[in-house]
């Protein structure tokens, strides 16, 4: 059925097994990219199996019924296209580009892994895996400076058993507990047909990619009592400040200041996305231009604000700013904080308001004019909100936010009795 309100043509089907199909046909360059969003990230993770979104990630390049391992990659690089995979708390998704004429290669690969990994899942690649998790926990979280922030900030930010209270990562611990039997049962669960999304954007006919994905996709059966994920869109306010104070081996003191605000996709994160970008984004906004430039207390290109585009919960807000040579962490978190709570009394000027449009059109542009960026958003929207097309209305959203709106926002979510700080200083302070 077409699909109205976005500037490119939008088809999507669902099969009889439950998968839904989206294409949008681009005959600009004689490329496709192909995304498969699976509902299922860290936020689906039963206790004691965190971890396991983000392990599959790995296991899925690993081989399947018909694809022997690393052959994936090597299939789609030596047909000139280009692959990779991503998690997070809210999806895993996996997508490569492709020249054309190999759109039929890729979705076979695709359909090969949805519904072939279990039989080829050996404890050998299992525990191969493990291993390459564990090391790129050191490498990205615990032997970089600041690497752990995010590992820190969630349970601040997010009471025990809240389906974000863990970040993708996992533990280290559950995943070398479990036995291979349950990763192929968290597979069966989770990769399903009807627990996905298959956008396909570029030089492809929309019935040429309905008829491929029926044939590669259509026998794989669907599963029927795939768990819902945890509720947990309420997160009440604490009325107090969450402070951690972390000393390690970093090379000044940092600080990060978080806040919930509101679930990705809601009106109120239309007007926190705008706030983040007044606040943090670029040397115009109100942190370069205070911590940076005026009282120059933060080192300029470690300053900013954003927001973390979380689904099912209120999404953080998050303000940082790392200290120039001789600033205190005090220091660096007092004028943190009172550029902050400045969002409350010094109103947003048109100017700011302008700009901070104008910034969030250029991203917004820049991703939606490449297929694979345009192929990853129309898949976002349809597993997240049901709907593709639903993609066009982020941009006017954001155009559409008032001063009012933000200054509204920041009384109400943005005050210091349900901050989150966390605070880095170096070994040598001690």
């Amino acid at each position: 059925m077409p699909e109205s309100g976005y500037p490119w043509p939008i088809e999507t089907t669902r099969l009889d097994n439950g998968l839904r199909v989206v294409v949008s046909e681009d005959r600009t360059a004689p490329a496709v990219a192909v995304n498969l969003w699976y509902d299922v990230g860290s936020r689906h993770e039963p206790e004691g199996q965190t971890g396991f979104a983000h392990l599959f990630e790995h296991l899925m390049f690993e081989g399947s019924a018909n694809v022997a391992k690393t052959e994936h990659m090597k299939l789609i690089q030596g047909a000139g296209g280009s692959l990779n995979a991503t998690t997070n708390p809210d999806r895993t998704n996996y997508f490569e580009t492709v020249p054309a004429e190999h759109l039929e290669l890729a979705l076979w690969l695709e359909a090969d892994r949805m519904g072939g990994l279990v039989p080829a899942l050996t404890q050998e690649t299992l525990d191969n895996q493990r291993d390459v998790v564990k090391n790129e926990r050191r490498q990205r979280y615990e032997n970089v400076p600041y690497g752990d922030a995010w590992l820190r900030l969630l349970p601040l930010l997010y009471p025990p058993r809240h389906p974000y209270h863990h970040a993708t990562i996992g533990s280290m611990a559950d995943l070398n507990a479990a036995a291979l039997e349950t990763f192929q049962t968290f597979h069966t669960t989770y990769y399903a047909p009807n627990n996905a999304v298959l956008t396909v954007v570029g030089d492809a006919a929309p019935a040429e990619v309905f008829a491929l994905a029926d044939k590669y996709f259509g026998a794989i059966p669907a599963r029927d009592d795939i768990p819902a994920a945890p509720q947990g869109r309420v997160v009440p306010a604490t009325g107090r400040p969450a402070v951690e104070t972390v000393t390690a081996d970093v090379p000044a003191p940092r600080v990060y200041v978080a806040h919930r605000t509101h679930p990705f996709g809601t009106p109120g994160y239309d007007v926190t996305t705008v706030l983040a970008t007044i606040l943090g984004t670029g040397r115009g906004s109100r942190l370069y231009q205070r911590l940076a430039d005026g009282e120059r207390i933060a080192q300029p290109d470690l300053v900013g604000a954003y927001g973390v585009d979380l689904a099912h919960a209120p999404a953080p807000l998050i303000a940082t700013a790392t200290a120039r040579p001789g600033v205190s962490a005090q220091r660096l978190t007092a004028g943190v904080a009172e550029v902050v709570d400045e969002l409350t009394t010094v109103p947003v000027t048109a100017a700011e308001l302008d700009r901070a449009k104008a910034l969030l059109s250029t991203m917004w542009w820049r991703q939606m004019s490449t297929v694979d960026g345009r192929a990853d958003m129309l898949g976002r929207y349809a597993t997240q909100f049901g709907d593709p097309a639903k993609a066009a209305e982020r941009l006017p959203a954001w155009l559409a936010v008032t001063a009012e709106q933000i200054a509204e926002q920041a009384n109400e979510l943005l005050g210091p009795d349900d901050r989150v700080t966390l605070t880095y200083l170096p070994e040598e302070t001690l």
